[in-house]
């Protein structure tokens, strides 16, 4: 027989999202305008924080708002932000904007993607991409990083391989520290075993090309021999109060060269 665990209280939570923030006591109690007695005794379970005070102290600990309805619900208070999947009324707006920005980078690539980087939305031009690619891998929902690592994805064509999947799990690993998400870590644990060279590729050969140390670059193989080099831009909805919006980011390639915009007709 297995005992349930305890739920954490919120001075448990409010203390490891301080910790994770890298803040001391006093650090997070002047950033809030708060004593830092009274920030220990919340901690501690001397004293319970009000509505309003969880909501300051997760403003200033860049909180998710997932996360901060934890807070409220660990506290005794109902959650106050919403999660309504994309094809709810309440969100025409948004979704309409998502579609614009990645019919508007046409010709070249952009995706929608979650938290947990399954995607979202596509435009055309990296629905283009998935040609050749198996379909029990684009099978819903498609993780966009293991499609990326996968040897049954874009990994045999990557001809930057070892410095793109380099770049993949140190963005990763900022996410999981940042909000400790186990899905995230077990994903991360996931791509560190798949496999760094294939058939044709030459580990080393293109590894450490970063324009002139201006971006890393996406060098992606064409069935003709020829590379296809991109670099990226992440974008969020600005001041969002809806979970599923606050997770979604925008990922919008641009050509890295002049071959590449001249083959994607740009």
């Amino acid at each position: 027989m297995h005992t349930a665990m305890p739920a954490p209280t919120v001075g448990h939570l409010l203390r490891d999202w301080r910790q994770r923030r890298r803040m001391s006591q006093l650090d997070l109690a002047l950033e809030a305008d708060v004593s830092a007695r009274h920030l220990s005794f919340m901690e501690n379970g001397r004293s319970t924080p009000s509505r309003e005070m969880l909501l300051r102290l997760s403003e200033h600990l860049e909180v998710p708002l997932r996360e901060r309805n934890a807070l409220l619900v660990a506290a005794g208070y109902a959650p106050i932000y919403a999660e309504r999947p994309l094809a709810h009324p309440a969100m025409d707006a948004a979704r309409r904007a998502l579609e614009l920005v990645l019919k508007g980078h046409e010709p070249y690539p952009a995706i929608a993607v979650d938290r947990h980087w399954h995607l979202v939305s596509a435009n055309g031009a990296a629905r283009a991409w998935l040609a050749g690619i198996d379909a029990d891998m684009l099978a819903p929902p498609l993780n966009v990083l293991r499609l990326s690592l996968h040897p049954r994805g874009f990994a045999p064509r990557l001809v930057n391989l070892l410095q793109w999947r380099s770049h993949l799990l140190a963005r990763l690993h900022q996410q999981v520290e940042a909000s400790g998400d186990p899905v995230l870590a077990a994903l991360a644990d996931e791509l560190r075993e798949y496999p760094v060279s294939y058939p044709g590729q030459e580990p080393g050969s293109e590894e450490h090309d970063d324009l002139g140390g201006v971006a890393i670059p996406l060098r992606l193989r064409k069935p003709d021999g020829g590379v296809l080099s991109f670099i990226s831009t992440i974008t969020v909805f600005g001041t969002p109060v809806d979970i599923t919006l606050s997770e979604i980011a925008l990922e919008t390639f641009f050509p890295a060269d002049e071959a590449t915009a001249s083959y994607l007709g740009g």
